[in-house]
């Protein structure tokens, strides 16, 4: 390939990262961006579900309008709102202006990284296909850890919020150059617009934007208690089928549903958001039991993060190269990785009270060999049976997903944690009611608490990290039940045949 186009590869993996740590930064920092600009707690968890939803809708639907406007054209332009709403959105004190545009800025960063793995499938020839595919991989491994790091630094190493938004400029700066330097300028296909499936998408887009409300304050509103989580699940599952059943039957769908009867890509997108589930025992795990057990702030907690993410710059490269050779099986290597994060896993259930983010340092290692081994190995499995102009309808297709099934994951997550402390509390006040008769000194009853609570705690991390270990062992037979695909031509082999 030339320079120019690898260039602008190069800008698209820049936009993609940078919109994968908006949201999660935001996330990670909400607690000092509410206190600056005065919101309750309730109403400030609305922020991370805004952009969430919007990530969220854009993702089926940003292929199309990518081929449709040309890619360059539509990257530019959603870059350029994506920058300019994170310039303004520091100086604005109203919830409800702040909620809207923070929905819109995840509408634009939600566009990205379904491009990331559509130029990889579409642009790039079989030969470095997998080095793409690794980038890919990063924004589910690297990016999600690395933002541990970067809301420490914004908020307690600068002492400056409004780079929780902020961050996203110079990143975008030199993606915006590489893009427009690299990309090719295309003519808009304006027939397409008369093609599209217009109503699909009116059913699709509310349908989204609802089952990401429940999903990520379903947890808060305790679920079916709220009829607000009732309401929006029932219509986002029933305006979702609409859309779905919509897009078998139209000629120009968003995304072509009769490419999952291809064995790998069904049994690879049910592996994707099974394993985006259990990838939450890396990065939501261990904040949640430092945070309220030692008194954490995401700095103290950034190498934590860092652990795993930073070999990811390394490993996923390194991986690719696996898995173009001849002798190696990617079901294997996935196999492998899946196992590599159970142990991890496994590893955190041993989680005590004393546990400071030193004895995290072996889980997070495990998890940082782990999650490139499985996430660019089931990506190159899946997407092996697929050609160049399918890319488009595949990136759609495993970008949704892999924004579902974060949300996913942090509401199962998030429930466990919430059903087994709740349990725990009682055994333990239980057992502490029939034990206080033989002590000689009843401790205080805020004392009680604290212990309790602060053991119930510990108790429901470790059953959160043994039931993602043990989702992580189910999956590998149905890794190994994937069709086998050989490794692909290299660039070193191809160029030495020639």
């Amino acid at each position: 390939m030339s320079k120019r186009p690898l260039a602008g590869l190069l800008g698209i993996f820049l936009a993609a990262m940078m919109a994968g740590l908006n949201n999660r930064v935001g996330a990670l920092a909400l607690a000092d961006v509410r206190g600056a600009l005065g919101f309750g707690l309730d109403d400030a968890s609305w922020l991370v579900t805004a952009y969430s939803a919007g990530e969220l809708i854009a993702m089926p639907f940003s292929a199309w309008f990518a081929i449709t406007l040309s890619v360059r054209r539509f990257e530019l332009w959603m870059l350029g709102t994506c920058t300019g709403l994170a310039v303004i959105l520091p100086f604005l004190h109203n919830l409800d202006l702040l909620l809207a545009l923070r929905f819109v800025q995840g509408v634009a960063g939600g566009t990205m990284i379904p491009l990331l793995m559509m130029a990889a499938l579409k642009f790039l020839p079989p030969p470095v296909r997998l080095h793409g595919l690794a980038l890919y991989a990063m924004t589910a491994t690297f990016a999600p850890n690395l933002s541990l790091w970067l809301a420490g630094h914004w908020t307690d190493g600068l002492f400056d919020w409004r780079w929780v938004y902020w961050q996203s400029v110079p990143l975008a700066i030199a993606a915006g150059v590489l893009m427009g330097w690299g990309l090719p300028r295309e003519p808009v296909q304006t027939g397409r617009f008369r093609e599209a499936n217009w109503f699909g998408m009116a059913c699709g887009v509310p349908a989204l934007g609802l089952i990401a409300i429940a999903l990520d304050q379903g947890t808060r509103l305790d679920w079916f208690h709220s009829p607000l989580i009732t309401l929006s699940l029932a219509a986002g599952l029933a305006l979702l089928a609409v859309y779905l059943l919509t897009e078998w039957y139209h000629p120009s769908p968003f995304i072509k549903l009769q490419i999952l009867g291809r064995r790998n890509l069904a049994l690879g997108f049910i592996l994707f958001v099974c394993l985006l589930v259990v990838l939450m025992s890396g990065s939501l795990l261990p904040a949640s039991a430092l945070g309220p057990l030692q008194g954490y702030r995401p700095r103290q907690m950034a190498p934590i993060g860092l652990t795993v993410a930073l070999p990811q710059l390394v490993l996923g490269p390194v991986v690719a190269l696996l898995l173009y050779q001849r002798w190696a099986d990617a079901r294997i290597v996935l196999a492998s990785g899946l196992s590599l994060i159970a142990l991890a896993c496994l590893s955190g259930a041993q989680l005590t009270a004393e546990w400071n983010r030193d004895q995290f340092i072996v889980v997070q290692a495990l998890h940082a060999l782990g999650q490139p081994m499985a996430v660019v190995a089931m990506l190159f499995l899946a997407t092996s049976v697929v050609q160049p102009h399918e890319g488009p309808y595949v990136s759609g297709t495993v970008n949704t997903l892999r924004a579902f099934g974060s949300l996913l994951g942090a509401a199962v997550v998030g429930q466990l944690m919430t059903l087994r402390s709740r349990f725990h509390a009682e055994m333990l006040l239980d057992h502490a009611a029939r034990a206080g008769n033989a002590l000689p000194v009843l401790p205080e009853p805020s004392q009680l608490t604290g212990i309790v609570g602060q053991q119930a705690l510990v108790l429901s991390v470790a059953d959160a990290y043994r039931v993602l270990g043990i989702l992580a062992l189910l999956l590998i037979p149905l890794a190994l039940r994937l069709a086998y695909v050989p490794a692909p031509a290299s660039s070193l082999s191809s160029s030495s045949q020639g």
